[in-house]
């Protein structure tokens, strides 16, 4: 996988984040918490439409928003003590305690769960491709043939000619370095061979390293 790639794979998760993110802290500005008394208040006047009963507190949707806030919630207060803050005119309600571990895992576990199935899918069809997935990214696949790994040697190698040529050339040169010094050669740093599979690309790196008896890759 290029770097490119990459890049847009970050991209693309990042912003699935940042949206999760907006999504919550707006849903969190539609919601109004409310005082226990004004929700008696309210459910007296019948301006509430519906009713959602938590186990410590209530939420609720006004049948007329109110400053453009729709939705609400209110902490859930004991019957006789409400009944006491009403007789002498008290205005009551509980504390919402906000449980900021669920709320963290309520938009880090959609997060994880979609670039999970992301890179099983990207690898799935990194290995189908031939590229190995995404946890060899950055590895090198490179094979080093040395002379006691392989005893193959040109003389094992049909066809190819002019490839065998320009690599005994090679050859004699890791063979003989101060010969080709003297003559200001420097030594190189390795040979690249290309060409479609089956045409004998292995076979010649092996026969290279039998006959030089050095690492080739």
């Amino acid at each position: 996988m290029d770097k490119k790639m990459q890049l847009n794979l970050w991209y693309f998760v990042i912003t699935f984040a940042l949206i999760l993110l907006f999504q919550g802290w707006y849903t969190a500005r539609q919601i109004e918490q409310i005082p226990y008394s004004e929700f008696e208040q309210l459910l007296k006047n019948q301006q509430i439409e519906e009713i959602y009963v938590r186990q410590n507190y209530l939420e609720g949707k006004l049948k007329q928003p109110k400053d453009g806030r729709q939705l609400f919630i209110t902490t859930r207060v004991e019957t006789d003590l409400a009944d006491q803050f009403n007789q002498y005119g008290v205005k009551y309600t509980g504390v919402v305690e906000s449980n900021w571990l669920s709320n963290l895992l309520s938009w880090l576990l959609p997060v994880l769960l979609f670039f999970g199935i992301w890179m099983f899918l990207f690898r799935k069809i990194a290995e189908k491709q031939g590229f190995g997935g995404l946890m060899t990214v950055g590895k090198s696949k490179a094979k080093v043939y040395v002379e006691k790994d392989t005893k193959v040697t040109f003389r094992d190698v049909a066809g190819v000619d002019e490839a065998k040529d320009e690599l005994k050339e090679i050859v004699e040169f890791l063979q003989n370095p101060q010969r080709y010094g003297r003559l200001g050669a420097k030594m190189p740093k390795g040979v690249l061979l290309v060409g479609p599979p089956g045409t004998g690309k292995t076979l010649l790196a092996k026969a290279v390293a039998g006959e030089a008896g050095v690492p080739f890759f």
